[in-house]
């Protein structure tokens, strides 16, 4: 079921959205909801080339595999 979401924007932000809105032929909602969702994509998860790099760093998986290790046994505490 879909949710409604009040949301305030001032003048010159509004006139931006909408314009790119009406230029992707889009409701400014759906404009809004699809901008959100791929800048959550975009930015949530490692790309190929990070992961690589992550993945061939031989200190960052030891440091990695011994955190697991600790959080498991509960070693250490949470930073909040």
């Amino acid at each position: 079921m879909s949710k409604t979401v009040t949301l305030r924007l001032n003048e010159n932000i509004y006139s931006l959205f909408k314009n790119y809105a009406d230029t992707d032929n889009r409701s400014l909602s759906n404009f809004i909801e699809t901008s959100a969702l791929r800048y959550i994509k975009e930015h949530e998860y490692v790309d190929e080339f990070e992961m690589d790099e992550i993945s061939n760093n031989v200190s960052l998986q030891r440091s990695l595999k011994k955190a697991h290790r600790d959080a498991k046994a509960r070693k250490g505490r949470s930073v909040k």
